[in-house]
């Protein structure tokens, strides 16, 4: 090769091999039917510096690809020929793409996530989704729900729900470190993630999932009227000293730590790990885990004692010894603020 690889797609049917380097190109080659020999059939110039992702479409004849250069491209695979590309806002790091709809779904290092509609020689920017805080560095899509699952260097994973038009987003937090990829199995419904922090988790699909709510806004404590620490006159008309603020994960009220001084795991909601909660839901948190639980047959343990494999949402994970140590136009979506 004559630079460095940096991505590759392999389509079965066709035998065709798509290989991404370093200087921009990507070269394809169709291999032999016993697999031992690769036969060069066709160079690509689609980026200025190394190809982030490489993707070929069998129904469309097209090459997809993305780069450093923030270029999204698309080639015909018979001609050779540039029919179109598009500018990120950030280099792009993974696409996958729809069929049906020929829609394309770009992930960059911003953390965002670019709808684009592509036809023959022009695209169109159909919307673009915020939720995660660091770089997107995997997407999987699910064409029967029309899912779009993104991984993220923010240790989480967003569900966009596409198919049910109400925008709505469903977080998994599993993870400790950035997740480098996810795999979705179609047949079971099961979706895979691994991440730096050296664990494969198994998600269960057909669980029935809650939203995370969006974190309100408040210049005093929801719960116990203190106020935070920038509001200066409640601060002196009730002569008391400004609270910090954090928020509830269950509710998303803002309160002060005196009022959230418990956490817990919320399997529901794709939180494996604990995570603050007011006083109230801590309790309504338990109740509904121990009702469950008795439900299901099983030895009622408080939610936040729970260790996240033993959730009902998340079936297996596993971490290895050598882990690192250390359409509503599907409306805008945004998990606002960061943890506190």
């Amino acid at each position: 090769m004559p630079a460095p690889c940096s991505c590759m797609s392999f389509n079965p049917e066709t035998r065709r091999l798509s290989v991404g380097l370093d200087n921009g190109t990507i070269s394809e080659f169709i291999l032999a039917e016993d697999y031992n020999k690769m036969t060069p059939t066709r160079t690509y110039s689609a980026h200025q510096s190394r190809v982030t992702m490489v993707l070929f479409i069998l129904e469309m004849e097209w090459m997809l690809s993305t780069g450093q250069d923030k270029l999204f491209t698309w080639h015909c695979s018979e001609t050779g020929e540039r029919l179109g590309n598009y500018r990120t806002t950030a280099c792009a790091s993974c696409l996958q793409f729809d069929v049906e709809t020929r829609h394309v779904f770009v992930g960059d290092h911003s953390g965002q996530v670019t709808i684009l509609k592509l036809e023959q020689d022009n695209c169109s920017l159909i919307t673009t989704f915020k939720g995660h805080t660091a770089g997107v560095t995997s997407l999987c899509w699910d064409p029967v729900q029309r899912l779009l699952f993104s991984g993220s260097s923010d240790h989480s994973i967003i569900i966009w729900d596409i198919g049910g038009r109400k925008g709505m987003a469903l977080e998994l937090q599993g993870h400790r470190d950035k997740i480098q990829s996810i795999a979705y199995a179609h047949h079971s419904r099961q979706l895979i993630s691994c991440s730096a922090d050296g664990g494969i988790v198994v998600w269960n699909m057909d669980v029935e999932r809650q939203e995370t709510p969006e974190w309100l806004d408040s210049d005093s404590c929801q719960k116990c009227d203190q106020p935070f620490f920038w509001n200066f006159k409640q601060m002196w008309d009730s002569k008391k000293i400004g609270l910090r603020q954090h928020h509830c994960r269950k509710c998303g009220k803002a309160v002060c730590g005196k009022c959230s001084s418990k956490s817990s795991t919320i399997p529901l909601m794709g939180f494996e790990f604990e995570v603050r909660v007011c006083d109230s839901c801590y309790d309504s948190i338990t109740d509904e885990q121990h009702n469950r639980d008795t439900e299901e047959g099983h030895i009622a343990l408080p939610s936040h004692s729970r260790p996240g494999g033993h959730s009902s949402t998340l079936e297996i994970s596993c971490h290895f010894s050598f882990r690192r140590m250390g359409p509503r136009a599907l409306q805008s979506l945004s998990h606002g603020g960061t943890p506190c």
